[in-house]
């Protein structure tokens, strides 16, 4: 079974910084995609980045610049560095695991984490 277990949200002032991270782990033997989505109070959610195994990046425009995001290919670990933070980015923010292939059997290729908490406050 695999696991995805996300750490670093947190409360932060305007500007501020937060780093999170999301490790995956179950019997994987490659992961394609991994990346961040999120959703605040009331709206829908989005994607915020994601990562290919080869190391291809996509952004949402509304955090081009501010924020980036890194993998280790081989512990299965996404970061997500978040920087000049606004009262905007403020939501729930979940990791996710996409064109996962198991060891030994088949698994399902899409999982999604918990969610951890990110409130900037003005």
């Amino acid at each position: 079974q695999v696991q995805l277990v996300e750490s670093g949200g947190g409360l932060v002032q305007l500007g501020g910084s937060l780093r999170l991270s999301c490790a995956a782990s179950g019997r994987i033997f490659s992961i394609d995609a991994m990346g961040w989505y999120r959703q605040a109070p009331g709206k829908q959610g989005e994607l915020v980045a994601v990562i290919t195994s080869g190391g291809s990046t996509n952004y949402a425009e509304s955090v081009k610049g501010r924020f980036t995001i890194s993998r280790d290919n081989v512990k299965n670990t996404v970061f997500l560095q978040m920087n000049s933070l606004k009262p905007e980015d403020t939501a729930v923010y979940y990791c996710n695991a996409d064109r996962v292939l198991c060891s030994a059997y088949v698994c399902r290729p899409t999982h999604w984490g918990q969610g951890t908490q990110v409130t900037v406050s003005s």
